[in-house]
């Protein structure tokens, strides 16, 4: 059986240049040489890419950047999470037209903002926490709710507050609702059950909801499950053939080598198994097999190392790096030792990821460790295989958002460390 080209590539040794004087600081990116225009930084790349920094905070900008789009006079638009309390998000545009980065606020006093779309009826959309706004960057104090209503942290206090979503082929809304915890415990730690002996959480919640699209950017204020039992969907994406795919964040179990996070194809009617199933078709702690029902689960179609935290991912589309056209690009945004990475999984004709068995996920600072026997890996590779901590050269990334530009190069939001990167040719 072939080996998943993600170890390998993985564990690729780069070499990279000396460490510049006076930058040492943890969260600072170093940087030395050239990145296609851009100054490089010192992160270890795979052969034929180098990351380029764009913009690091220092007295303006964006505290936490979660995702960009490109506008069509070439600047940015980045949404700003703030902090995880509401009110205290932003909007901003981004212009590097001169060499160096200029931001414009927008928008201040948003709640968690995160994705940025355009609509069919060509305007952009943006997430917040509890609702989706149509938004014009040339008039920015005017906004229009399309969809509000959504569950808000101010009311479940313990719940994945992001709204992400995409839109279907007919333009209907596909929104990301989180699980209202992490998997369904009480206080003391033991499974919240119904009288049923089920997990006794909300059940408008953990799921993806679709709202019909009426026409003339307006979409129904009722909502219906499209698919369910889905801990936390930040990261969707449609492909040209139609199908939606979702990379699961797993549940925060203590062991770093458990449980895997996943990509899953979402499929009306697609019920995934929070909070009582993990990887391929194992109970979670507190569920015994029969309450878990694992059998009768909407299985992944491919598993993702621990605590990977897949945060975005989108299709190559790009003339730059030919190589990469029709893979799955994915943002890892974890702390823990597999995360911290950009992958190109390859894909099928319906943009599924393409899988091996008997395969292993690289780890920092080195080495491997297997995916469950017999269970599908993605086969993919690893863009960015040192981009672990190393002082006084760059901090251990923390990728959310991803976007490719018009020239084909892949923009990074980086939020730990609050930094906009570009992967380029060398």
């Amino acid at each position: 059986m072939r080996r998943s080209a993600l170890i390998l590539s993985a564990l690729f040794a780069v070499v990279a240049a000396p460490p510049v004087a006076g930058q040492s600081a943890t969260r600072v990116y170093a940087v030395q040489g050239d990145c296609a225009g851009r100054p490089a930084t010192l992160v270890g790349m795979a052969q034929g890419y180098c990351l380029g920094l764009v913009w690091q905070r220092a007295a303006e900008g964006p505290r936490m950047p979660r995702t960009l789009f490109e506008l069509d006079d070439g600047d940015w638009l980045v949404a700003d999470l703030g902090t995880w309390d509401a009110g205290r998000g932003a909007l901003w545009r981004l212009s590097t037209a001169s060499g160096q980065a200029r931001w414009t606020r927008l928008l201040a006093g948003l709640s968690m903002p995160h994705t940025i779309a355009r609509g069919p009826d060509g305007r952009l959309y943006v997430a917040e926490m509890s609702r989706i706004f149509a938004f014009d960057p040339a008039r920015p104090d005017r906004t229009t709710a399309v969809v509000e209503g959504l569950p808000d942290n101010r009311l479940h206090e313990n719940r994945h507050p992001l709204s992400s979503f995409i839109f279907d082929a007919d333009g209907a809304l596909l929104v990301n609702v989180g699980a209202p915890s992490d998997r369904c415990l009480d206080a003391r730690g033991a499974p919240r059950r119904n009288a049923g002996g089920l997990c006794a959480e909300d059940d408008d919640q953990a799921m993806v909801r679709r709202y019909a699209y009426l026409g003339d950017g307006r979409w129904s204020a009722d909502w219906t499950p499209w698919a369910t039992g889905l801990r936390n969907s930040v990261a969707m994406a449609r492909h040209a053939s139609g199908a939606i795919y979702q990379a699961e964040n797993s549940v925060d179990l203590p062991t770093p080598d458990r449980p895997f996070d996943e990509i899953n194809r979402l499929r009306r009617g697609g019920d995934h198994g929070w909070p009582y199933c993990t990887d391929m078709a194992t109970a979670m702690p507190g569920w015994t097999a029969r309450q878990a029902r694992c059998g009768s689960r909407t299985a992944p179609v491919s598993l993702l190392p621990p605590h990977a935290a897949p945060l975005a991912m989108l299709y190559y589309d790009g003339e730059m790096f030919p190589e990469l056209r029709g893979r799955m690009l994915m943002s890892w945004h974890g702390y823990r030792r597999a995360a911290g990475r950009i992958v190109a999984i390859e894909t099928d004709a319906e943009g599924a990821p393409l899988t091996d068995a008997r395969a292993r996920y690289a780890i920092y600072p080195r080495g491997s460790l297997p995916y469950p026997a017999d269970a599908p890996a993605p086969r993919a590779r690893v863009l960015t295989p040192a981009w672990n901590a190393q002082a006084g050269r760059h901090p251990m990334g923390a990728p959310v958002g991803l976007a490719v530009a018009r020239d084909g190069s892949i923009w990074i939001a980086d939020d730990r460390n609050a930094a906009i990167l570009r992967i380029a040719r060398p």
